[in-house]
Order: C-alpha cells, then structure tokens, then sequence
C-alpha cells in the first residue's frame, strides 16, 4: 500500500503498511474524510513523522487524540495552529517549563512544530478524529500503528526519552526498554489533573539532562 509518510519513517514501520488492519484502517478513514469533517487537514495526518524523521528522534511525548475543533488539530500531539487560544493542557504545559526551567513562553503560540524539527516527536496515539466528537476514531486500527511505531524507536533506537502524561500515556509505553531509554512519568496536564503530580515534575529539565549526558544537543523548550 503506497503511504504518504517520511521515508526513514515508512523504511521502519514498512510491515505494517501491508497488514490486513492497516488496510482496514486506510478504508475508514478515507470514508470519513468524505463523508465528514474530519482532523486534522489529510495533509498533516502524519505530520509528526514528517517533521521529525526516525533518526532524527530525541524525546517523545504522547498524546492521545487530536483536538476536535475548528482550526486546532495540526498533526502534533497537544499542539494547535498559530494564532487559536492555547487549550488548557498546553497552557498547563508552558506554565511547567516556566517553573521548571526559569524561563518565559507566555508570548509563545502553540503551534509546537519549533519542537518537533529539534526532534522531538508529537505522537498522538490516534491520528485524526471526527469534528465535534472526542475519541470518535479510536478502535480502528491507529492506536496499533502508533504502538509499532513506539516500538521501533524502543528497539532500534538507543537513550531516548519517553515523557508520558496520564494513565493512557503510561499504559501505551508499557513495552518500551527501560534499560536503555529514559522513560518519564507524571500525572496529565490536564486541568483536572495537573495539580496532582504534572506541575512540579520537571520533565523538560530531567529530558535536556538526559540528552546532554549522552553528547545530544538539548531541547530549546521555548
């Protein structure tokens, strides 16, 4: 099956391309794009793989849906097109590099792409959802091509970090080698939980940590 994805990226994940869920993922899509609004735009369904190609990756931070409003999903986990009111969760998110790294991103829009071309991959676990209805694209097949996708980089990669936000985050990182990737926990960002052990846990600095351990150019998280 031929796959508009970045070439390092469709070299690592080539044998899931011609699997039978794959196929049937590809029809479901392609008739939800034509029968209903759906995020985010077709072009940016793999961007996250686009911007931050399979050798390239540094961190990864998972996410779970796209956002399923007008003009927010961009292809990149908690991230929105420049310009749209930052979500809660993001907002939570700069509020945490803040205090965790002494620095200001109040001004910074939230279209995170600057982080991706770094190498850091905005993973959401499903990859497009239906307008106006959360979860709607759940059960079809992504959340098994973003688990490949999770283990290829586990298996093939060395002393990367996992920054994993929330219950879903964790239990989707589950196969991930611990012995040689740096995997970081926390509660969601989330307003309902972000108080509860998201703020205070310094992932951004215990990341450029990690990365300047092994001879890796940190992460300008601004």
């Amino acid at each position: 099956m031929e796959v508009k994805i970045e070439t390092s990226w469709k070299k690592a994940l080539e044998a899931e391309f011609g699997k039978e869920y794959f196929e049937k993922l590809t029809a479901f899509v392609k008739k939800e794009y034509a029968e209903k609004t759906v995020y985010p735009a077709p072009k940016n369904i793999f961007r996250a793989f686009d911007l931050t190609p399979f050798d390239d990756v540094k961190v990864v931070i998972l996410g779970q849906d796209p956002y399923h409003g007008a003009h927010q999903a961009i292809g990149l986990s908690f991230a929105v097109e420049k310009g749209i009111t930052l979500p809660p969760s993001l907002r939570n998110i700069y509020k945490e590099i803040e205090s965790d790294l002494g620095k200001s991103v109040e001004h910074a829009d939230g279209d995170l792409s600057r982080w991706a071309k770094q190498g850091v991959l905005l993973l959401n676990a499903t990859l497009t959802v239906r307008a106006g209805d959360a979860g709607s694209h759940q059960g079809h097949g992504w959340e098994e091509f973003t688990d490949a996708a999770i283990k290829a980089l586990s298996d093939q990669r060395e002393h990367l970090v996992f920054i994993l936000w929330g219950n879903y985050a964790k239990q989707k990182g589950a196969h991930i080698d611990r012995t040689k990737h740096l995997v970081i926990e926390s509660a969601h960002p989330s307003p309902f939980s972000a108080a509860h052990g998201f703020f205070g846990s310094k992932p951004f600095s215990k990341a450029n940590e990690y990365l300047k351990k092994q001879g890796e150019k940190e992460i300008n998280w601004q």
